[in-house]
């Protein structure tokens, strides 16, 4: 009894921290134009200027790890917009504004690697 409750628990721990996959899926940020369309989205659905982690788009990689606010809102500090931020700045490891880091052509979540899966988007609850 004890094992199966052991694992019960963790199994529940595990889906309770995935917050990408409680989100409605969106399509995936990438270059690649062999990749199957994204469903269709509303106008404005990604360029919102007053977006935040509650109201915008993120992007998660294919572990699962965020990896930014998708809007225009170059004071979200989690936007990949915004220039200082850490998934907007040219020089953070985790910003797709990076070309060495998250950003890089290379890599195969990478949006500008036109042969990759790039990131997943996921929409706000």
């Amino acid at each position: 009894m004890r094992p199966l409750l052991v694992a019960v628990m963790l199994v529940s721990t595990m889906v309770f921290q995935l917050p990408a996959f409680a989100q409605e899926y969106m399509g995936n940020l990438s270059s690649n134009p062999y990749l199957p369309p994204a469903p269709a989205q509303p106008p404005g659905a990604f360029n919102n200027p007053y977006g935040t982690d509650s109201n915008s788009p993120q992007l998660f990689n294919q572990q699962g790890q965020f990896r930014g606010n998708l809007n225009s809102n170059r004071y979200d500090p989690n936007s990949v917009a915004n220039p200082y931020g850490r998934y907007g700045s040219p020089y953070s490891p985790d910003s797709i504004n990076n070309p060495y880091g998250a950003g890089s052509p290379y890599r195969q979540d990478s949006p500008t690697n036109p042969y990759g899966t790039g990131l997943g988007i996921f929409g706000p609850e």
